[in-house]
C-alpha cells in the first residue's frame, strides 16, 4: 500500500476535505473549513518524493519535474478518489489532495434549493456555477448533470481535469473526457467535443480566450453548456468573461453573453456554528433586462437586477449571507468576511443586531458595540 493512503484514511476517518502536504511543514488536514495539522515528523523533500512520486503517473512526474505544476486523480481502492494538485512554493515541493465523493449527491442532499434544476431545463445557452476554490462548485455541477442523466435521453460531454465525479450511465449517454490524458488543453477538447454531437457539454473551467469563444460559440448555436468560473458573484462573473477578450472585441463579446447567458448560481462555503458547512448562493437567471445591462456595459446594476427577481428564485450574494446569519447559521463576523459590498452588508447588519438587542436607532454607538459584542471584534 503506498505511504500516502495512511494519511488519506486519517483525512477520510477525520472528516476533512484536504490533505496539505508541503515540505519544510508537517501534513495538515482542512476540517469544517480549519487547518489542523497533523502529528507527524516536518516533511523533507526527500519524503516528499518518495511518497508523492509513488503515486503519480510517470508521465506527469516528469512534467511536474519541469514546469511544477500539475493535476490527475487518485484513487485510494475502498476508500475514496482524490483530486490532486501538485505544485512548487518558497521551499520547494508541495501538494494538496481534495477528496471526491464516491457517490453522486443530489441538489436535495447538498442542501441547494430545488430552482437550482432551472438551468438543466435550458434547451440552449450558457449556464455557469462560480465561487473561489473549494468553493463545492464541481458537487454541484455533478448534481445538475446527474440530473439530467436521470431524466433526460441526450448526449451529455464533460471536459475536466482532472475528471472527480465519474458518471454511470442512466438516461443520457454520457462522455467524460479529462484534459492531460485525452486532450492537451480545455480549449482542445471542446474544439474536438463539438463535432461529438453533444446537446450538453461541461467544461470544468473557462481558464482562456479560446475556451470562453469555444464555450460561448457552442451556447449560441444550440448547446447548453455548463461551466464554471472563479468569481464570486454574478456581476463579476460576466465582467471576467468578457474581459478575457482584447479590448477592441469586448463590445461584441458582451452582445454574445447578453445572447446566451441563461444562469450564474455563484457559491462561498461558511462555517456553521453548530459544525460544518453551509453555502451562501448568489442566484441569476437570464431574462431581457439583463441581456440589455450586459450590452451596455452596466453590470454594477445586476445585483438591483436580481433583488427585482426574488419572484423568480433570485438573490443576491449580501442577502444569502444576510439571511444565514439571521437564522443563527452562521457567524456575523464570517459571514461579512464574505460579502461582496461589505458597507451595505455591515449597515444592514447593525440594523439587525439594533433590532435584536432592542437599542434605538439614536444611540448609533450602542448598536457598534452590540455588532462588535456579537462579532468578537473590540472596541
Amino acid at each position: 500500500m503506498p505511504q500516502i493512503d495512511n494519511f488519506l484514511r486519517l483525512m477520510n476517518h477525520r472528516g476533512a476535505s484536504d490533505l496539505h502536504f508541503a515540505i519544510g511543514n508537517p501534513p495538515v488536514l482542512r476540517v469544517s473549513g480549519g487547518l489542523e495539522p497533523i502529528r507527524y515528523k516536518t516533511l523533507s523533500e526527500n519524503d516528499f518524493d518518495v511518497m508523492i512520486a509513488e503515486i503519480t503517473p510517470k508521465p506527469l512526474w516528469d512534467r511536474y519535474k519541469a514546469t511544477g505544476d500539475i493535476d490527475f486523480a487518485y484513487e485510494t481502492p475502498g476508500l475514496a478518489r482524490f483530486r490532486v494538485n501538485l505544485f512548487r512554493q518558497e521551499r520547494g515541493p508541495a501538494a494538496v489532495f481534495r477528496i471526491i465523493p464516491t457517490r453522486l449527491f443530489t441538489l436535495d442532499q447538498l442542501g441547494m434549493p430545488r430552482i437550482l434544476e432551472k438551468l438543466t431545463k435550458y434547451p440552449s445557452g450558457l449556464a455557469l456555477v462560480t465561487g473561489p476554490t473549494g468553493s463545492g462548485k464541481s458537487t454541484t455541477l455533478s448534481a445538475l448533470v446527474d440530473l439530467v442523466n436521470a431524466e433526460r435521453n441526450v448526449h451529455i460531454l464533460t471536459i475536466e481535469d482532472p475528471i472527480e465525479f465519474v458518471h454511470p450511465p442512466k438516461s443520457a449517454l454520457i462522455t467524460q473526457r479529462e484534459v492531460g490524458s485525452s486532450a492537451v488543453d480545455f480549449a482542445e477538447a471542446l474544439r474536438a467535443g463539438l463535432r461529438e454531437d453533444p446537446d450538453i457539454i461541461l467544461v470544468g473551467e473557462m481558464r482562456d480566450l479560446e475556451t470562453v469563444q469555444l464555450a460561448l460559440h457552442a451556447a449560441g448555436t444550440g448547446l447548453l453548456v455548463l461551466g464554471t468560473l472563479h468569481t464570486n458573484n454574478a456581476a463579476k462573473t460576466i465582467d471576467r468573461i468578457t474581459s478575457v477578450f482584447p479590448a477592441d472585441e469586448q463590445e461584441g463579446a458582451r452582445a454574445m453573453v447578453a445572447d446566451c447567458l441563461v444562469g450564474v448560481v455563484s457559491q462561498q462555503l461558511l462555517r456553521r456554528k453548530e459544525g460544518g458547512r453551509v453555502a451562501a448562493l448568489e442566484i441569476m437567471f437570464g431574462s431581457p433586462a439583463l441581456g440589455t445591462l450586459i450590452r451596455d456595459g452596466k453590470t454594477h446594476h445586476i445585483p438591483n437586477l436580481i433583488m427585482q427577481g426574488k419572484n423568480r428564485g433570485m438573490i443576491t450574494m449580501d442577502q444569502s449571507l444576510f439571511d444565514l446569519v439571521k437564522a443563527d447559521i452562521v457567524d456575523p463576523e464570517d459571514a461579512y468576511g464574505k460579502a461582496v459590498y461589505k458597507p451595505e452588508f455591515r449597515h444592514k447588519m447593525l440594523e439587525e443586531m439594533s433590532i435584536r438587542v432592542g437599542l434605538a436607532d439614536e444611540d448609533p454607538a450602542e448598536t457598534e458595540r452590540a455588532l462588535a459584542l456579537l462579532t468578537g471584534q473590540k472596541t
